[in-house]
């Protein structure tokens, strides 16, 4: 169902107006329930779901799932641990579930999109591209959520909602320009997602790498280039930009620029943390930082001995600045060092990293 953590994450994209797509994950665990998901979905979340696939089996026997719009069962092979997969017919004894899912998808998207309800009300068949089309509108619009469902860990559903990324999330010209403000005048100003307009970009995330720090970035407009200068207006510094990274999961591809649209991992960028806004130092703007939450719990550590005390404060202070959450201060009265995140899973994670990453006793 909707875990209190998804909810956060949910209503934090509501707040910043993100397009959202759901995946229902773990439909082979012990006591999976797609449509009681779906249900939740609409209860604690406000949303409107538009069921695009559905299980084939459940618990250990699942198999695959139905593509709502083709009305095609898709079956993943186990060896190739969900690589290779093929499309099928519906099976006699799921062609009322499906057909059922089918006219549920239509009328939501009766209620949404004004030809669609034209044909649907008069009977007549509705064409997969009209379909798809009215899909998309509702997701950019915020009035409709697409939701899959699958395996994740055995890559079974994994296609058809990487296909649902494509056909239905936006691009950056389907969104309006981003708005900020000029840290000169105070001025709102705005920068339309084009490789002809001056650099801005927003670092969402820190990651250290084999000891150095790695940046993050979402460029909004412009373009970053590999050795040039770009300016922190939060900070009011310049920075130079070492190396430009393109990312795919644990690869990374180095290149010599980006532009509007993309996100990349930046090298050498010695004072720019989550939230801070990159742009051309001869147009400055500051864009929308993220707010992060604020900790909830807190527990003391403290090294073996007391000469480890240096490493493990040098490890805690790269964590935090990897994540905002995580926070860490000095309490005199105790003498201990105090961290604090948002729930004991939270600092679990972190405590593990101290030891596996950094090594710290």
């Amino acid at each position: 169902g909707v875990e209190p953590q998804s909810e956060t994450v949910w209503h934090q994209a509501d707040k910043y107006k993100v397009p959202k797509m759901a995946f229902i994950n773990k439909m082979d665990r012990l006591g999976a329930n797609f449509w009681g998901a779906v249900r939740e979905m609409r209860e604690k979340l406000g949303a409107n779901p538009l069921v695009l696939t559905i299980p084939y089996g459940a618990e250990d026997e699942f198999k695959g799932v139905f593509d709502v719009i083709t009305k095609k069962l898709i079956l993943w092979d186990e060896e190739s641990l969900g690589q290779r997969f093929e499309e099928c017919p519906v099976p006699d004894s799921h062609l009322e579930e499906v057909e059922a899912a089918y006219q549920g998808l239509l009328e939501a998207l009766a209620d949404l999109d004004e030809g669609i309800m034209e044909l649907y009300l008069n009977d007549q068949k509705i064409p997969e591209q009209l379909i798809h089309k009215a899909i998309r509108e509702a997701t950019i619009s915020l009035e409709g959520v697409p939701v899959f469902c699958g395996s994740a860990l055995k890559n079974k559903g994994v296609q058809p909602l990487l296909d649902g990324v494509s056909r239905y999330l936006p691009s950056p010209l389907d969104i309006p320009p981003v708005k900020g403000t000029d840290p000169r005048t105070g001025k709102e100003v705005s920068r339309k997602p084009s490789y002809n307009t001056p650099l801005s970009a927003l670092a969402f995330k820190i990651q250290m790498d084999q000891g150095r720090k790695m940046t993050f970035v979402r460029i909004y407009s412009g373009v970053m280039k590999a050795g040039e200068e770009v300016f922190n207006s939060g900070k009011n510094k310049k920075e130079r930009v070492a190396r430009l990274l393109q990312m795919h999961a644990n690869k990374r591809e180095r290149i010599q620029e980006a532009g509007a649209g993309s996100i990349v991992a930046v090298m050498g960028l010695k004072d720019t943390v989550t939230g801070d806004t990159l742009c051309d130092p001869g147009n400055p703007i500051l864009l929308e930082p993220i707010e992060a939450y604020q900790p909830v719990i807190s527990v003391a550590v403290e090294p073996k001995t007391s000469k480890d005390q240096e490493k493990v404060d040098l490890a805690l202070g790269k964590l935090a600045e990897e994540d905002p959450t995580f926070k860490v201060h000095y309490d005199e009265e105790t003498g201990q060092t105090i961290i604090s995140g948002m729930g004991e899973l939270h600092l679990d994670v972190l405590t593990h990293r101290l030891l596996r990453e950094f090594h710290a006793p």
